[in-house]
């Protein structure tokens, strides 16, 4: 697995990031809400990995089912660029498609079982 400093953004560039991660194994997840987004995410990674370089202002947080987990998504064109994970609140994952030069139809993806973390049905 080897470590990478790679550059981040969300569609309309208003949120700009890096994160020092490896993209693979990269995972789905299988929770309500990652179903929904279908996002391919890097292995997690500690909070310090990660840089937030322009834009901090322009994220928005979604939580929900235990409120654990810290989805963030740019409040101006919607895409969701990284989260602070449900399983461990100390490790983050990044949405691969947000990453620049790396392209995510290329990689193998295992699943996580974000599912059966919830407490309420279908969340």
């Amino acid at each position: 697995m080897n470590t990478h400093l790679l550059k981040g953004s969300c569609h309309c560039g208003a949120v700009k990031f890096e994160v020092n991660t490896p993209v693979a194994p990269a995972a789905r997840c299988n929770c309500s809400l990652c179903r929904r987004k279908g996002a391919l995410m890097t292995p997690p990674f500690t909070a310090d990995q990660l840089t937030i370089k322009q834009g901090e202002d322009a994220l928005t947080l979604y939580q929900f089912n235990t409120r654990v987990a810290k989805h963030f998504f740019c409040k101006h064109c919607g895409i969701y660029p990284f989260h602070q994970t449900r399983k461990d609140p100390k490790l983050w994952r990044v949405n691969i498609g947000c990453l620049e030069g790396v392209d995510p139809y290329t990689l193998d993806a295992g699943l996580s079982d974000g599912a059966s973390l919830s407490v309420v049905e279908d969340a």
